[in-house]
């Protein structure tokens, strides 16, 4: 692709890097700010700016906030009891697209997958355990995705979750049901789909000795 300006170049290239960009998608989008008023071109690179440099993560479920606490776990009308594990942000939205979830969630931030070099210190799983410790919580929800590194993370944690004095309050754990096509991802799942799933939890127990 041969530009007549470095600056147009540039700038594509810069596009070029977001995933599922290409370059010719880049073009469009920069010829496409390029017809637009300055002051709009400034507000659209502000505001990206300002997210980069101002987004938090909530100290309590890792889920993106502009706060210190996000708006879902600060919500006193979610039911604080119930934990919806999820492997990222995006699940988080997919889920709560559904409109069928109302209580809360904790992002690990991946899952477990030895060949990528992720094991569990590098996942917020010493969080969840403390909550699940700490807090008054009566049923874990993991809704991971149904791959053998998804299975692998949620045999990981309900390992550590069985070892929690749980005399002061039982907890329930279940996984959602596999409606949705082994080795898919939450994310690309249609809101339905997701919602029986997540309806249709099923408890772990049942769930590991049917994988084993």
């Amino acid at each position: 692709m041969i530009f007549s300006s470095a600056l147009l170049e540039n700038a594509v290239n810069e596009f070029a890097k977001l995933p599922g960009i290409g370059k010719k998608t880049a073009l469009r989008l920069v010829l496409h700010l390029v017809k637009q008023e300055s002051g709009e071109v400034a507000q659209f690179s502000e505001t990206i700016a300002r997210m980069r440099n101002e987004i938090k993560f909530c100290s309590r479920c890792h889920n993106i906030s502009d706060n210190d606490v996000c708006n879902i776990c600060s919500n006193t009308s979610r039911k604080q009891a119930m934990i919806c594990v999820v492997e990222n942000i995006r699940d988080v939205i997919a889920i709560e697209s559904t409109q069928q979830f109302n209580g809360l969630y904790h992002v690990l931030g991946g899952i477990i997958s030895p060949l990528d070099g992720i094991g569990p210190a590098q996942l917020t799983i010493d969080s969840l355990v403390e909550r699940l410790a700490t807090e008054p919580v009566e049923e874990v929800i993991f809704a991971l995705s149904p791959t053998i590194q998804g299975d692998t993370t949620i045999y990981y944690i309900s390992k550590k979750i069985a070892a929690l004095d749980k005399s002061r309050h039982p907890l329930k754990v279940s996984t959602i049901a596999r409606g949705i096509a082994f080795g898919g991802e939450l994310e690309y799942a249609d809101e339905m789909t997701l919602a029986k799933s997540i309806s249709n939890r099923i408890p772990v127990e049942n769930f590991i000795v049917a994988g084993s």
